[in-house]
């Protein structure tokens, strides 16, 4: 006996990493529904080595369903998530819609797994913000050690953050700037192809993008609200994976010797930290793998107690698909969801 499962938004980019995941990790089974939109419907996607027809999300009855993973936008989850959380399905939701509700658990599970107990609120929990995600793995273990003051972290995101026509844009910039063809912008507010943009979301009254903000209000929450985080997030001309360039205080003394071998013993966190050409992880190498990988640890010099490194990750997978499916393993592996049976929650 498994789980039924739903996957709201199945014919994403995230939506079929996250059928790819869960037939990778052989996530417990019964019933996998694939769901989108009716002008998706009859699309077919892969998991494993079944295909399935997606249906429509419309039609789809969730008090049959022990697990929706939701892939589809913020304006769908705040219409549909309650909905579906009230049928008894468990939801785990993807966007940005509810991660900053106090009521609702937003959780990396090598981070702040104990939060999880608080999903029967709303019976909803929030998967964090890509780039906010491989940030917070590599921070946890420093973290506990030497208790972190500050942040600095400017990112260098991969345009699949911004979905299958970001995608489609780099693409087909990138070859009309060969072929000498005009360049069009279209997702993005300038070139993307051959160019970096320093702007990801929308702008705040503060200056800053709504994806800083999310990087602090979401560290905060999830790691220590007494850390001062401050983000530059810039969309850069890769295709899959962000990078981020993060330098760290600390309360205590930590060695980057130290750091280095803390790192190497924390989930989640994979070192390639040698100091010679190539010694290092990129983006091209990080895609289609599991891990936040952790480069370039060495001492700041112009801070007490400071260290920089450099830290990538796959943003389909661990800044969302993978991220999921480890919390639907959370709630599993801790018993939360009897096997086969909707979890309801309980009513007051």
């Amino acid at each position: 006996m498994g789980y039924r499962i739903a996957i709201v938004g199945a014919t994403g980019n995230v939506g079929r990493e996250v059928l790819s995941i869960l037939a990778e990790r052989q996530f417990p089974v019964d019933e996998i529904v694939a769901l989108a939109s009716r002008r998706s419907q009859g699309t077919e996607v892969s998991f494993g080595d079944k295909t399935l027809k997606v249906k429509a999300l419309d039609n789809h009855d969730f008090s049959k369903s022990d697990i929706a993973i939701m892939s589809a936008g913020g304006s769908l989850s705040t219409q549909w998530a309650p909905k579906i959380g009230k049928a008894g399905c468990v939801v785990i939701d993807n966007s940005s819609a509810f991660r900053y509700d106090p009521e609702v658990p937003l959780i990396v599970p090598e981070v702040n797994a104990n939060a999880i107990e608080g999903f029967s609120k709303k019976n909803i929990i929030a998967n964090p913000n890509c780039s906010t995600a491989q940030l917070v793995v590599a921070l946890k273990p420093l973290h506990e050690r030497a208790k972190i003051k500050r942040v600095v972290v400017a990112t260098y995101q991969s345009v699949s953050g911004a979905g299958k026509e970001a995608m489609e844009e780099l693409f087909n910039q990138t070859r009309a700037v060969f072929v000498a063809d005009p360049v069009e912008a279209g997702k993005f507010t300038k070139r993307i192809a051959f160019n970096c943009i320093p702007h990801i979301d929308v702008f705040m009254d503060s200056g800053e993008t709504k994806e800083e903000w999310k990087m602090v209000a979401e560290t905060k929450r999830m790691l220590d609200p007494k850390i001062k985080l401050t983000a530059t997030c810039v969309r850069v001309p890769v295709f899959v994976s962000h990078s981020e360039a993060v330098n760290i205080e600390f309360e205590d003394e930590l060695s980057a010797d130290e750091a280095r071998s803390i790192l190497r013993e924390s989930p989640g966190c994979l070192v390639v930290d040698k100091r010679e050409d190539g010694g290092y992880v990129t983006p091209y190498e990080a895609a289609g793998e599991d891990a936040t990988y952790i480069s370039r640890i060495r001492d700041d010099s112009t801070v007490e107690n400071g260290l920089n490194m450099w830290v990538v990750s796959d943003n389909l997978r661990k800044g969302a698909a993978l991220n999921t499916v480890q919390i639907a393993e959370l709630l599993v592996n801790r018993g939360l969801l009897k096997q086969g049976l909707s979890a309801a929650p309980e009513m007051a």
